[in-house]
């Protein structure tokens, strides 16, 4: 008689298929959280370069066919760290929002707080802006950024000239964040420039 076939083996813990609704999609949210904090740890030591994806799963204790479903390239993992950077951000505002009268002071208050926020870790800092810079992926970092900007600064439905102006002290931050990161810049310095280039973009909010 043939041997009976061996059993299949059941799921992994790290499947995407296993349990009611509910749970599996508490689950996959703590396990993509997992990751993305596999991925901070270790690019907060060595850079993207440390970013490994076998690594990253091996850290976050998935398997690496998991973590492709969910990241499917490098720069997409670099994104999502940039993205939980943010929602910290976002969360510390609403928690303490800016007390500046100006539209231009809070503005200036929550670029500088981000800048404390990453400088935390200069290594990671370093990392997630020169990946964005030569980024290849659509990244929703300079829109989050922009749009937070307006939120402070008191704008519900802003025109496009107002988010080209939000969009504009964005990107001067990054490039003097940039600059600090390469030992050109000091904080008092950054927070200055900052504060020039919101008082002139602000000037009439």
């Amino acid at each position: 008689m043939p041997t009976p076939a061996a059993p299949v083996p059941a799921p992994q813990a790290d499947s995407d298929t296993a349990g009611p609704s509910g749970a599996r999609t508490r689950s996959q949210h703590q396990r993509r959280k997992r990751i993305v904090q596999a991925a901070a740890a270790l690019a907060s030591r060595g850079g993207v370069e440390a970013m490994q994806m076998r690594t990253v799963a091996e850290r976050a204790g998935v398997a690496l066919g998991t973590l492709y479903r969910y990241f499917p390239s490098k720069m997409d993992l670099v994104v999502a760290v940039v993205g939980e950077e943010l929602d910290l951000l976002e969360t510390s505002i609403e928690r303490r929002p800016p007390s500046a009268t100006s539209a231009a002071g809070r503005a200036v208050d929550v670029l500088m707080r981000a800048t404390r926020g990453l400088m935390r870790e200069p290594e990671l800092a370093d990392a997630l802006i020169r990946s964005l810079i030569m980024a290849e992926v659509d990244t929703p970092f300079g829109d989050r950024m922009a749009g937070l900007l307006l939120r402070v600064s008191g704008i519900r439905e802003a025109t496009d000239e107002e988010h080209a102006l939000a969009g504009s002290l964005s990107s001067v931050w990054v490039h003097e964040l940039l600059e600090m990161l390469r030992g050109r810049r000091t904080y008092e310095q950054i927070q200055h420039r900052i504060e020039i280039a919101a008082g002139r973009l602000f000037a009439d909010l």
